[in-house]
């Protein structure tokens, strides 16, 4: 049996959470993780304390066709760098490749490593096999800067932007080291939103590109599950053979060798091949789900969105299908000017002294080879701060993707509560089943 890692999340709520000028979704605080072996591995036991960032929108760097979150859960690592060892929090992203931390202290960026005082650092030329080969899935390409380094440069949804050379040096996990790690080290950032951006010491990218955390580990696959109950869960990092876990429905992931303006290669991408509402499939052609001869259409499933994003066409035939079905149980929001998140166009008035939303349909997004659906109170999700009258506003969970000039369908992790997520970089699939994500904390005796 290979060794597994276990993250546990626990709840955490920020009543401030949603305070202009960027708003902020509840979160999650990552407080306690344990790493568990079998008995003949002589893989040493990793404690790794975590915490949640509230990140505002566009404060992660993100490929040109992906979304520029509004609402956006941040789980932070911490760990040391460099020898001696250097304490530094690292913000987790499964939608970006390179790692990096901030290298140039300044009043916004406190928190910093400093690559002078490692003697483990060491910078990579341009000449490097790793400069010339395993950059090229970056959003923007790595150059040669004056002293031959390798040079990066990342762009943010906000126009916010950062760049460095790329280096590598011994990262810390517990007592465990792990020398040679690629990585990022920014010594020039501009950002939009600067009192965010210095609460960590930099982002670990979890994507699949070659450079990627989980890539340069060489781990075959991780898992989460969040709890739809409490907003806990957890996170996997490794095999996942448990007798108890469901059965897993998988859906391969989709791969394209031929580089494409508007295909992220290195995404978690699969094929989404239609949509249910309650027991109708939606008449739509298979050719709205399938990406063009540009790439634009994927489906990418990110753990850092939040909400579900359709494209337009798609979009707009669930929201006619779910407003034909809610007509006479919901009272629908006329206001043109109120668009959530500026994607998410329909809502509805709820009176604040109803306890609980009436029986809504289920929505079933159907993959190759798997189905995840969401019902119940995933289905529409209450503003915060919107109050018309005495009615509070509820929003479809779903938003279209044509309204924020984005090229792909992406599906977010509020709708992947209480399902296991599997990602199997080994197989190249994903496997989900429907799972209460808080027993299944229970079976590893975290946070009881």
């Amino acid at each position: 049996m290979k060794p597994y890692y276990l993250l546990h999340l626990m709840p955490y709520y920020n009543s401030n959470s949603f305070s202009i000028p960027f708003l902020k979704s509840l979160s999650f605080l990552l407080f306690y993780a344990a790493a568990f072996c079998s008995s003949s591995s002589q893989t040493p036991t990793l404690v790794l304390p975590l915490k949640t960032q509230i990140i505002p929108t566009g404060s992660i760097p993100r490929p040109p066709n992906k979304l520029p979150f509004h609402h956006n859960v941040s789980l932070t690592v911490s760990l040391t760098v460099g020898t001696p060892p250097q304490n530094v929090s690292m913000v987790i992203d499964t939608g970006s490749e390179l790692s990096w931390l901030h290298c140039n202290k300044t009043p916004n960026f406190p928190t910093t490593f400093d690559p002078a005082r490692s003697t483990s650092y060491s910078p990579i030329p341009c000449s490097s096999p790793t400069c010339t080969t395993q950059t090229q899935d970056f959003p923007i390409p790595a150059s040669c800067d004056n002293n031959n380094l390798c040079h990066a440069t990342l762009s943010y949804a906000d126009a916010s932007s950062s760049e460095g050379n790329l280096a590598s040096d011994t990262f810390y996990f517990g007592s465990s080291d792990i020398p040679g790690m690629v990585f990022g080290c920014m010594d020039s950032s501009f950002s939009s939103n600067s009192d965010e951006d210095s609460k960590s010491t930099g982002l670990m990218g979890m994507n699949r590109g070659s450079l990627s955390f989980v890539s340069q580990m060489r781990f075959p696959k991780f898992s989460y599950c969040i709890s739809g109950s409490d907003f806990s869960g957890l996170l996997l990092l490794g095999e996942a053979n448990f007798s108890w876990l469901t059965p897993l429905n998988y859906t391969p992931l989709i791969q394209i060798s031929t580089p494409l303006p508007y295909f992220d290669r290195v995404a978690y991408t699969v094929q989404l091949e239609g949509i249910k509402v309650s027991d109708k499939l939606l008449s739509l052609p298979k050719s709205v789900f399938v990406p063009d001869h540009t790439g634009a259409g994927q489906t990418m499933v990110d753990s850092g969105t939040q909400f579900t994003f359709l494209l337009g066409p798609v979009y707009t035939a669930l929201r006619n299908e779910f407003l034909n079905r809610t007509a006479g149980i919901l009272r629908v929001l006329e206001d043109p000017n109120f668009v959530f998140q500026g994607a998410m166009d329909l809502c509805y008035r709820v009176p604040l002294n109803q306890p609980k939303l009436p029986r809504l349909p289920t929505v079933t997004l159907m993959f190759r080879g798997a189905e995840m659906t969401v019902s119940g109170d995933w289905i529409l999700y209450r503003v915060p701060g919107q109050v018309r009258g005495s009615d509070s506003v509820h929003c479809l969970t779903f938003g279209n993707s044509d309204l924020l000039g984005v090229e792909a369908f992406v599906i977010g992790h509020h709708h992947q509560q209480n399902v296991w997520m599997e990602f199997d970089l080994e197989k190249s699939r994903i496997g989900l089943a429907q799972m209460r994500c808080d027993l299944a904390g229970q079976r590893f005796s975290v946070g009881q």
